[in-house]
């Protein structure tokens, strides 16, 4: 158990926690949630003993083991196994001991320990996690010092979690992991056997890892029980429930106010007005939540829909060096209006291929197509290093719009989701997600056609997240994103192509579908892209066993040239289907004001007309689309 009394604690003369108190019962999987500086890390550090408390106390079981992730990734010449091995002290120690241990009952109970801690598996069980993590069987033989950094923080995450601690804490593991490593931890986490407290924003994590919700918020701790869902359903009836309380107080002490200076001067009445008057005095005013609201994001529409397909390759390949392609064989479209998610681990060519897309590589082979007057807005989480330091956002924006009057170039920055208090402030003394906010801001200032995302939520808390999506889904063209956040990925996304294996490939299943083949390990050469999409499976079969090369070739291209039309049709049917959805949204949001039906009820009427006709071609549009798809797969299948 847990138990934090009274509490406080001060960073840089700011006090982040004030008396707070929480008892945290053993074996419970937590998400300490709360607003990026809140002072949740800030927590971390009292609990391990790092930074010192002002007040109060923490306190937990003699001899509990505390974990949590080194804050500098190793970088020696030792193995990825070797440092992970070495990460359960006890074990170490006992085998070295053993070593020398001359004393029957010493060994004895050295063995006896061993076992104990199933120290015969313990190579075994620090190899899957490091797989689990993204490391095949090779690069767990390779020194640490070859990694980048990114990579070294998984290692240590590793070793954190070899070490099997009883009292886990994990400060956004997340931000250095790919999506499988993503789903892989958050498997992890939720079958360890003693206690998480872990510091996250990603609300699945949150959803599926954890069994409770410890909420910093006005420096103080509230703990809930449940996953992040029924945190904020808990969370949002306490709001109410305050709202109401807070009127009720109010009504009654306007109604004692009102007493009082009626009845002061009556001598008949002053005994109750003076008992109403000390009542007063002594009523503790309820104190209202105070919410901070998160600034939307958005993002400007094309000023010029591009013509369908925007980017069409052709057997393209691309690489870093001549004739070492880091993918190869890409035979892709992108269409105004796609939804695409790009799924694969880390080092598997996912950055190589938005870089390509935005033109920061060239092809080294084949042909790249790209509609005339192509915008293309690129965010890479690397690119706030790239801000310049001194800078002030207003600065930054005005290297963009010389010409333009300085009030134009403030709106500009506050559409960005930048305070006015913050828009003269230098780059570098920039929170992560005000710098985040300005590279999006500054990306897409001149109306794109296609936004690419890579990673953009790592310095992003729950609400900005949220309004991360928000603008995507209200964003009009096409989207790639990269992403860890699996609820980003499903809220906003409608197609899962997966980078892997030295190309890039259409997934024909869900995120749950993914998951289950991540954790299943079915993934060859240390990344998911073995896997293939139907239509892919069928063309890389050999249609006959004693076909040349050549024949095959043509085969293929035979067959993807009749299905061609069959193609065309389900593409252009999807992009109906989506502006369909999106029209009958609108539509839905016109008649959800209730003043219409009053002020003008003949638009209503017509606008629930224009619904119906939109849902009836919806649903044929959906049928058409079913069985086109139904006649392509018996078409492929036949083959």
């Amino acid at each position: 158990m847990l138990q934090i009394t009274d509490l406080s604690a001060r960073v840089a003369g700011r006090l982040l926690i004030d008396h707070a108190s929480l008892t945290i019962p053993s074996g419970t999987k937590a998400g300490l949630v709360g607003r990026n500086g809140a002072g949740k890390s800030t927590l971390f550090r009292v609990i391990t003993g790092d930074l010192a408390a002002e007040t109060g106390s923490v306190s937990f079981p003699k001899n509990t083991r505390l974990g949590q992730v080194a804050q500098e990734a190793p970088g020696t010449s030792e193995s990825l196994i070797e440092i992970v091995l070495k990460a359960d002290t006890e074990r170490l120690a006992l085998l070295e001991e053993a070593e020398t241990a001359s004393d029957p009952t010493r060994i004895a109970d050295i063995h006896t320990r061993l076992a104990d801690i199933a120290a015969h598996s313990a190579e075994a069980r620090a190899s899957a996690i490091l797989s689990g993590l993204g490391f095949d069987m090779a690069a767990q033989a390779r020194p640490a010092s070859s990694f980048s950094g990114g990579w070294r923080m998984r290692v240590a995450l590793a070793a954190v979690l070899f070490s099997r601690p009883d009292l886990l804490l994990l400060d956004e593991p997340t931000n250095y992991l790919d999506l499988e490593g993503t789903l892989w931890l958050e498997n992890f986490v939720s079958r360890y056997p003693h206690t998480v407290i872990v510091i996250s924003h990603d609300r699945d994590v949150l959803n599926n890892a954890i069994n409770s919700i410890v909420h910093l918020d006005q420096k103080k701790l509230v703990f809930y029980r449940g996953d992040y869902d029924q945190f904020e359903r808990q969370r949002a009836e306490k709001l109410e429930l305050l709202q109401k309380s807070i009127a009720k107080q109010e009504a009654q002490k306007k109604h004692m106010e009102a007493f009082v200076e009626r009845f002061r001067a009556k001598a008949s009445k002053a005994r109750q007005a003076q008992s109403r008057l000390k009542a007063l005095e002594k009523m503790k005013p309820l104190q209202a939540i105070v919410e901070e609201n998160v600034t939307p994001f958005t993002f400007p529409a094309p000023e010029k829909q591009a013509a369908s397909p925007i980017i069409r390759m052709e057997n393209v390949s691309v690489g870093y060096q001549p004739g070492q392609p880091i993918l190869k064989n890409l035979n892709l479209r992108i269409d105004t209006e796609d939804r695409i998610a790009l799924l694969g681990q880390n080092g598997n060519g996912k950055s190589t291929f938005a870089k390509l897309l935005a033109e920061r590589l060239k092809e080294e082979t084949g042909t790249i197509t790209r509609a005339p007057g192509l915008k293309i807005a690129f965010f890479a989480q690397h690119q706030i290093d790239d801000l310049r330091p001194a800078e002030s956002a207003v600065q930054h924006l005005r290297r963009l719009m010389p010409e333009a009057p300085e009030a134009k170039v403030r709106s500009k920055v506050a559409q960005m989701g930048l305070p006015t208090m913050k828009m003269d402030t230098a780059a570098d003394k920039l929170s992560g997600g005000e710098k985040a906010r300005l590279l999006m801001g500054l990306a897409t200032l001149d109306a794109p056609n296609l936004l690419i995302l890579d990673e953009p939520t790592n310095h992003l808390d729950i609400e900005a997240r949220e309004s991360l999506v928000h603008a995507m889904n209200d964003y009009p063209g096409a989207v790639i994103l990269i992403s860890h956040d699996r609820h980003m990925v499903e809220a906003t996304m409608d197609r899962l192509w997966i980078v892997g294996d030295g190309t890039v490939s259409r997934y024909d299943g869900d995120l749950d579908d993914y998951k289950k083949l991540i954790l299943s390990g079915s993934r060859s050469g240390g990344g998911a892209g073995a896997v293939l999409g139907a239509d892919d499976a069928v063309e890389t079969q050999v249609p006959q066993p004693q076909a040349s090369k050549a024949d095959q070739r043509r085969l293929a291209a035979e067959r993807r040239e009749t299905l061609k039309p069959l193609k065309k049709k389900i593409s252009q049917l999807e992009i109906q289907i989506s502006r369909l959805q999106k029209t009958i949204g609108d539509f839905d949001q016109k008649l959800a004001d209730p003043a219409l039906y009053t002020k003008e009820p003949a638009k209503a009427a017509d606008l629930n007309k224009q619904r119906a006709d939109a849902v009836k071609t919806l649903e044929s549009c959906e049928e058409d689309w079913l069985a086109l798809t139904e006649e392509h797969d018996s078409a492929m299948a036949a083959e």
